[in-house]
């Protein structure tokens, strides 16, 4: 079980983060280079190519490093948290008298053993043998199935995926879920493109299960039959899985039932003895998201034989714990995973890599001494302020609509009014006094880690919902809205932008920047065509009136048309049904800060800035959150496995529908971005 993972249909998350510091009145000063003006390139007209306009010159003026895949004004604010984060975890380190089981002393030792690449090169495989001593016990049936169970209590989860989440009917009770999974590539698609990219990336995924089994002892030619036979598996596992734009449906990925039913389903599972040997006790029902693909499983368990499962089960456990041991397994794990799916050149350093893992396991440890270092009351009221203002100009987009009827219009600024606001970092936060971090190895800290996790959320099953919980941490730059909880959720790291102090931002630029890419994009995520499914409570139910789900359906299938015309890399074009509610959110976020910006004072005068208006300066500012480039790997593997589109889509893409846009820079007809006012998404 991974740690408290929500479905595709229910949290949506940003790709990458991008976020501003915000500014009350301040102007850009004559003497500092205006960063908005610097970034462009002026060489290409805004109505052809705005993102490369906004932001080309950054774009030819800063590589790819090696050892990224993809490199924009995220990564610049990552690499200011690195180094706090680094500060923080060394200074843990150097402790000496560290209060046991305190989060300086767990956040110390977790750095410490990361960082003590000696040991973790001597100590090789060794200390993941009594896993592979329980894998070679597994010899029948049962015991294959006791393995699967304890393999997900560890972090090294098998053939299903099961999580602990709001039931997306009755959002006050927590219920275990379950999933499809078991596949070694991103997803189903991968197994099945005949793209030349795609064969040719199954054919390296083959020959990296090989080296892993190879580096595990076993000769050339038995390596290499096993590769292929667990492909074989992995591949029907696939064929039985939902595609990425199948998973978006809340209904259809809802499946409620008894435990005895989902044996059923499963015959050689006996469910309520899997759940036994998982710590899970007195449970009467789960929700199945994919029924189909337990069918399969079933299937798979009658005829695979327990040697295969074995060769499975051992290649899963090393995958998920190649980058904590030996070199040798590390870094045949990154050449594929990071340079054949993502065109990584060279491995981030150590320390980066440490820091990675510890934010998954730790991360609100850190985030504590993160928000008490960098970020003060008087900027968490700052950021709770302009939230407040995009909610006002949401409401007021409501009530000025003119397609939905009054019905519909009133329960959903009911709805808005209910939606928590969470900004910078939590009122209370998670005590891991009981997770065993020590100074011996760092992978048995990375297992203590996932089991604390796992301890964590399956706890949750005999609890009320605890709403004051984040599932991120401060630290992280991005943010999400929570459907169930009917909440947006702001991170403190989410308001930083690397290179322009909040005394010099202008107020169009964080309207654009932190206002529409970011607070009104979570926003909209509430009334998106997912988010517009649950009510006010969290519940999924059906709101509106049919009339207005049909106009809504017609209105947003305008950008499912037209994002599905764009053509990124290859033939590969963005998948416009997945990609839906990111692009619906991406428009919703610009419109609705918009009318929010337009009160400002600095609109209302408007005054030049480096020869630019401030509405052109407000478009800026939002391309400015997506500056950046990605290789071309990379690239393929988010058109097919994310919901977002690529950076300059979710620029030229949302523009070409705001009216706004147009009048800014004069985009007229035979412009490359330019749209037939008739084939506009106008939603909100």
């Amino acid at each position: 079980m991974k740690t408290i993972s929500a479905p595709l249909f229910l949290v949506t998350f940003l790709t990458v983060i991008y976020f501003t510091a915000c500014n009350n009145t301040s102007q850009t000063s004559e003497k500092t280079p205006d960063l908005i003006a610097s970034y462009r390139d002026t060489t290409v007209k805004p109505g052809d190519d705005f993102f490369h306009y906004a932001v080309g010159t950054w774009v030819k003026n800063n590589p790819i490093p090696a050892a990224e895949n993809s490199w924009g004004i995220w990564s610049l604010v990552n690499e200011e948290s690195f180094t706090r984060l680094r500060l923080i975890n060394e200074e843990a380190a150097a402790q000496k008298d560290a209060v046991k089981e305190s989060n300086a002393q767990k956040i110390g030792d977790f750095w410490f053993t990361g960082m003590d690449s000696t040991s973790i090169e001597q100590q090789g495989i060794s200390k993941l043998q009594p896993e592979l001593d329980l894998i070679a016990g597994v010899k029948d049936k049962p015991s294959l199935i006791d393995e699967l169970a304890h393999l997900q209590m560890i972090g090294a989860g098998a053939l299903y995926e099961a999580d602990v989440y709001q039931d997306e009917m009755k959002s006050d009770k927590e219920v275990l879920h379950f999933s499809q999974g078991g596949i070694g590539l991103p997803n189903r698609d991968y197994y099945f493109d005949m793209g030349e990219r795609f064969v040719k990336i199954r054919a390296e995924y083959l020959l990296h299960v090989a080296k892993m089994l190879q580096l595990m002892g076993e000769d050339s030619v038995t390596a290499a039959k096993n590769a292929t036979t667990m492909m074989k598996l992995e591949t029907s596992l696939a064929k039985a899985s939902r595609k990425l734009e199948d998973l978006r449906d809340p209904y259809k990925n809802y499946n409620k039932m008894s435990v005895d039913a989902f044996s059923k389903i499963t015959p050689s599972l006996n469910w309520k003895l899997v759940l036994d040997k998982m710590n899970i006790k007195n449970i009467d029902s789960v929700i199945v998201g994919q029924p189909e693909f337990y069918k399969q499983v079933e299937a798979s368990l009658k005829s695979v034989s327990m040697n295969d499962w074995q060769t499975y089960l051992r290649y899963n456990l090393i995958s998920s714990f190649a980058p904590y041991i030996s070199s040798s397994f590390d870094k045949e794990n990154f050449h594929f995973y990071r340079t054949v799916l993502n065109g990584v050149k060279e491995q981030r350093p150590r320390w980066k890599r440490v820091l990675n893992a510890e934010e998954g396991l730790l991360g609100e440890a850190l985030g504590q001494l993160y928000v008490q270092k960098y970020f003060s009351e008087k900027t968490k009221h700052r950021y709770e302020k302009l939230v407040d203002d995009v909610f006002a100009a949401y409401k007021e987009r409501f009530q000025n609509l003119t397609w939905m009827s009054d019905s519909t219009k009133q329960k959903a600024i009911y709805k808005l009014s209910t939606v928590t606001k969470k900004v910078g970092y939590p009122d209370k936060w998670k005590d891991y006094s009981a997770m065993n971090i020590g100074r011996t190895s760092y992978v048995e800290n990375v297992i203590a880690g996932n089991i604390w996790n796992y301890n964590y959320a399956i706890a949750k099953l005999y609890k009320p919902v605890d709403r004051t919980e984040w599932d991120m941490t401060p630290q992280t730059w991005n943010a999400y809205y929570n459907p169930s909880n009917n909440e947006i959720v702001l991170p403190a790291a989410i308001f930083i932008i690397p290179g322009l102090p909040d005394s010099l931002a202008d107020d169009a630029i964080v309207y654009g920047y932190a206002g529409a890419s970011t607070i009104g994009h979570e926003l909209t995520h509430g009334f998106d065509d997912q988010g517009r499914q649950f009510d006010e409570k969290g519940n999924l139910r059906n709101w509106w009136s049919k009339e207005d789900e049909n106009e809504f359906t017609a209105r947003a299938h305008k950008l499912v048309t037209q994002f599905s015309g764009y053509t990124v890399l290859d033939s590969m074009h963005v998948n416009g049904e997945a990609s839906l509610g990111e692009n619906l959110a991406d428009l919703g976020g610009i419109v609705i800060c918009y009318d929010a910006f337009k009160k400002t004072d600095e609109y209302k005068k408007n005054e030049m800035i480096s020869g630019m208006t401030p509405s052109q300066r407000y478009f800026l500012g939002y391309a400015l959150s997506w500056m950046g480039h990605a290789r071309d790997e990379s690239l393929a593997q988010q058109i097919k496995t994310d919901v977002h589109s690529p950076n300059f889509l979710r620029v030229n893409g949302p523009f070409s529908d705001v009216d706004a846009f147009y009048e800014a820079f004069n985009v007229k007809p035979g412009d490359k971005m330019y749209l037939a006012d008739s084939l506009r998404a106008k939603i909100w």
